[in-house]
């Protein structure tokens, strides 16, 4: 069985920096790509940034410049830093990733809540 495990949301104030963190664990699989998703209250989940294997890079318009979406494949472990954090972008942030086990999936974590108050 594979598992996301995310950590790093908060709550910051506008303009301030988190770093949120997940982690594939589990026993013989493999990761493809991964990415970030946020859920705010009433909205549909969107893509916010993801990344390849390679760690070629993809970006939401609303946060690029401001986020950096990174990998250790090593570890098995994406990352993203926010930076210049806004109101709007409070939201639940999902990990994603395509997981080999005995076949291709697509495997969510459980979700961190990110909010940008002062």
């Amino acid at each position: 069985q594979v598992q996301l495990v995310e950590h790093g949301g908060g709550m910051v104030q506008p303009g301030g920096s988190l770093r949120l963190s997940c982690a594939a664990s589990g026993s013989k699989f493999s990761v493809s790509s991964m990415a970030w998703f946020r859920q705010a209250p009433g909205k549909q989940r969107e893509l916010v940034a993801s990344i390849t294997r390679a760690s070629n890079t993809d970006y939401s318009p609303s946060v690029q410049g401001r986020f950096t979406i990174s990998r250790d494949n090593a570890k098995n472990t994406v990352y993203l830093q926010m930076n210049s954090l806004k109101p709007e972008d409070t939201a639940v942030y999902y990990c994603n990733a395509r997981i080999f086990v005995r076949n291709w999936q697509t495997y969510w974590g459980q979700g961190t809540q990110v909010t940008v108050s002062s």
